[in-house]
C-alpha cells in the first residue's frame, strides 16, 4: 500500500490540511467556495444557518458517512434535488465527492475513481459533535463507532477489515435467518469472520493503549481508564478461538436470527480516573470533558506517531465550557499545530482564540452564505 494516494501524507511531515473547499447543492449551501490557511477556522452564526454543514462536508473527506452518518440522498439540497458535489484540495490532492439523486456517493482522487477507504491515507480527520454528548448513556453501537473511528485514525487498514468482517457476517446472518444448516457454508464464512475479527480486536486494543498513553493526567481535561467489554465476558483471543466460538454459537444464533459472538458486540468502557467513577455515572459536564480529553489524546497520539496532527472538527464544542476551560482547550489545539474547524453561535465564544480566522454564516432566502468576519 505504499504507493496508495496520500501515502506520503501519512508518513509524517507537515500537517495535512484542507486548503480549498467548494460545495454545490450541499444541504443549505447552493454554492460555497472557501480557501483556508494554517489558522484555526472559527465559524459562527445562528442555529440553522448552515455552520455544521461546512464541517460535515469536511468530515466526508474521510471514509464513511461523515459526522452525521447521513445517506447520500439526505444531503441533497432541496427543493432543487439535482445532486450534490464536494470538491476539495486535501493534503495536496484534488478530491471530488459527488452523488446524483438515487445514486450512491462516488469518490475521485486526483481525477481517478477511488474507494472511500483511500481517503484515510490522505489525512486523518477527527470530530466531536453535540450528538456525541450522550455517548456514555446510550447504546454500545455509538461507543463502538467512536472506538473504530479512533482505531481507523491510527491504522487506515482497520476500515477495510471492518467492512470485510461485516460482509461475511451479513452472509452468515442470512443463512441463520433462512434456517440453513450446512456446516460447510458456515465454516467458510466463520473462517473469514475469525480472520478479520481477530484483526479488528487487536487494532482496537492497540488504539486504547495509544489513547490512554496520550492523555494528560494533570491537564485541564480529565483522564479516563479505558477498556473493551463484551456482553458474554471475555472475547475469544485469536482467530482460532473466534472461529471455535462462532461454530459453537450456531444453535443460539439460529434461534436469534443473528450472530451473537464477535467484535461487533464489543463495547467501550471508560472510568473517570481521578474519581474512580464510570463515565456513564458522571455529570453531564464531566462526560463532555472526558470526550474532549479523548479527542485531544487521539490527536496527540497521532501527532507523535505520524509526525503531524490530524484535522479536527469541533461542532459547538465551546458552548458549555466556561472561559477558563475554553482557553485551555484553545491552548491545547494551538499547541497541536494541526488544522482546526470550530463552530459556535457567536464570535464571543472564540475570544480566547485571537489568531483564528473568523467566518460568519447567515441564511438568506433559504441559502447559506459565508462571509469573512475579521
Amino acid at each position: 500500500m505504499s504507493d496508495a494516494p496520500g501515502a506520503r501524507a501519512a508518513s509524517g511531515g507537515a500537517p495535512a490540511r484542507v486548503t480549498r473547499l467548494a460545495l454545490s447543492h450541499f444541504r443549505s449551501h447552493r454554492r460555497t467556495r472557501l480557501e483556508f490557511d494554517a489558522r484555526p477556522v472559527a465559524i459562527f452564526g445562528p442555529n440553522g444557518a448552515g455552520k455544521t454543514n461546512l464541517l460535515e462536508a469536511v468530515s466526508l473527506l474521510s471514509p464513511g458517512r461523515g459526522m452525521r452518518r447521513a445517506a447520500a440522498e439526505e444531503i441533497i439540497r432541496r427543493p432543487e434535488a439535482v445532486g450534490w458535489r464536494v470538491a476539495a484540495t486535501l493534503a495536496g490532492h484534488e478530491v471530488e465527492l459527488r452523488a446524483e439523486p438515487g445514486q450512491p456517493r462516488t469518490t475521485r482522487i486526483d481525477d481517478k475513481p477511488s474507494p472511500q477507504v483511500a481517503l484515510a491515507r490522505l489525512a486523518r480527520i477527527l470530530w466531536l459533535v453535540p450528538s456525541m454528548d450522550r455517548l456514555w448513556l446510550e447504546g454500545a453501537e455509538g461507543r463502538r463507532r467512536f472506538l473504530d473511528r479512533a482505531t481507523l485514525s491510527f491504522d487506515p487498514a482497520h476500515g477495510e477489515g471492518v467492512l470485510a468482517y461485516e460482509k461475511a457476517m451479513r452472509d452468515r446472518n442470512r443463512l441463520l435467518k433462512d434456517g440453513v444448516r450446512d456446516a460447510h457454508w458456515y465454516g467458510a464464512l466463520e473462517a473469514q469472520m475469525a480472520q478479520h475479527g481477530a484483526g479488528i480486536a487487536a487494532r482496537r486494543a492497540a488504539a486504547l493503549v495509544r489513547l490512554e498513553g496520550a492523555q494528560e493526567a494533570d491537564g485541564p481535561f480529565p483522564a479516563a481508564a479505558l477498556s473493551i467489554a463484551h456482553p458474554d465476558g471475555d472475547a475469544p483471543g485469536d482467530a482460532a478461538a473466534l472461529a471455535g466460538a462462532l461454530a459453537a454459537s450456531r444453535p443460539r444464533d439460529m434461534a436469534a436470527g443473528r450472530t451473537l459472538v464477535g467484535p461487533h458486540r464489543a463495547d467501550l468502557a471508560a472510568v473517570f480516573t481521578a474519581k474512580g467513577v464510570e463515565a456513564r455515572l458522571c455529570s453531564t459536564g464531566e462526560q463532555k470533558a472526558l470526550l474532549i480529553s479523548l479527542i485531544l489524546a487521539n490527536a496527540r497520539a497521532l501527532a507523535a506517531s505520524e509526525g503531524a496532527a490530524p484535522i479536527l472538527l469541533l461542532d459547538e464544542v465551546a458552548a458549555h465550557l466556561d472561559a477558563g476551560r475554553r482557553a485551555a482547550l484553545y491552548d491545547a489545539l494551538t499547541g497541536l499545530g494541526g488544522q482546526v474547524f470550530l463552530t459556535g453561535t457567536g464570535p464571543e465564544l472564540f475570544a480566547e482564540l485571537p489568531d483564528a480566522r473568523r467566518l460568519e454564516v447567515i441564511e438568506q432566502g433559504g441559502e447559506s452564505r459565508v462571509a469573512e468576519a475579521g
